[in-house]
């Protein structure tokens, strides 16, 4: 038996995580890739809960760096990045329910060296940038291109091989009124760069407008915790999704579930806030659905919970608390 058949998704979803009908969105299907999460776009796909989504998506860049001489200052025009699928429009989701979304694969797809991370002036976790302004010079531009392999990874040199660890960098619901870049994560998902938002996981957002209008895009083959540098191993794919709806089950803030923990998302600034909404929700998760004291849950969490970071480069920052589900049992 799946761990998904006891999930969250299963118990909750009114496709119980069961597979519906099967949907794809090619790039000549998606057609126009969008830069910013909102509403005020018609949604290329509808479904059913239980819908299973094969999108082809875009790397960070569009797919517009294709030598390790190119540069990025030069083709890129930012704050166009991030290009994002979607909206997919899940039939019945209105305002207060959570959509479900079960991750089933992420396949790397396009000509080799797929794989793409730089380095930009004023752009990552260790240089100025325009809101954190300072004297010394910024870094010089730098681009690798490097061979995607799902099975035997990415090789980086002659000594170090990566494995190939893919998420889905940006995956969202629209906001309700507000129109805001695919750059930036929120309590709506976005750019949260989570790496636990990997294949066998179930994310959790909550529909804030009629439809919920799924976007996902931005996946990494790799990254560690931070994105450190603000580009991870970008790469486009065909990522594989299966959508559930949530009636009446309302969250504030993104959450997940694996077979092995819950967590709960926080995304803004300073990075301690970013924690601290993230360990507050899951929280108050633990007390209305695991029966939990909230004091309890606290002093628990204290002793067994974990943080793991998203990004540390975005407008807002990504912090995920989670527990064991082993503990899960006031």
């Amino acid at each position: 038996m799946s761990w998904l058949e006891n999930s969250i998704m299963a118990r909750k979803g009114l496709a119980k995580g069961q597979p519906g009908a099967s949907h794809t969105l090619t790039e000549a299907e998606q057609g126009t890739y969008h830069y910013v999460y909102g509403p005020y776009v018609s949604p290329v796909l509808e479904v059913d809960p239980g819908a299973v989504v094969a999108a082809e998506t875009h790397d960070a860049f569009e797919g517009k760096i294709r030598h390790e001489t190119d540069n990025p200052l030069e083709i890129l025009n930012f704050p166009y990045l991030n290009p994002q699928n979607g909206p997919i429009y899940v039939k019945g989701a209105e305002k207060g329910d959570t959509i479900a979304i079960y991750i089933k694969s992420i396949v790397p797809r396009g000509e080799q060296p797929v794989g793409t991370t730089l380095i930009m002036p004023d752009f990552g976790g260790l240089v100025p940038t325009k809101d954190t302004a300072m004297l010394n010079a910024p870094l010089p531009v730098r681009v690798k291109k490097l061979h995607v392999d799902a099975q035997t990874g990415t090789k980086w040199n002659d000594t170090i091989t990566l494995p190939y660890v893919p998420f889905i960098g940006t995956i969202g619901t629209s906001p309700e009124i507000e129109a805001i870049t695919s750059l930036q994560p929120d309590y709506y998902g976005g750019n949260m760069d989570l790496p636990d938002v990997g294949v066998g996981a179930v994310v959790y957002l909550p529909v804030n407008t009629k439809g919920g209008l799924v976007y996902l895009g931005d996946c990494h083959a790799t990254q560690g915790d931070g994105e450190l540098c603000g580009v991870a191993l970008e790469h486009p794919t065909v990522t594989t999704i299966q959508i559930d709806l949530i009636k009446g089950w309302t969250i504030s803030t993104p959450r997940l579930e694996t077979e092995e923990f819950i967590m709960s998302i926080g995304s803004t600034r300073p990075m301690e806030d970013a924690t601290r909404m993230a360990y507050r929700d899951l929280i108050r998760w633990m007390a209305a659905d695991f029966g939990f004291d909230e004091i309890e849950a606290y002093m628990l969490l204290t002793q067994c919970g974990r943080v793991r970071l998203g990004n540390m480069v975005d407008p807002k920052y990504t912090m995920g608390a989670s527990i064991l589900k082993s503990y899960l049992k006031p």
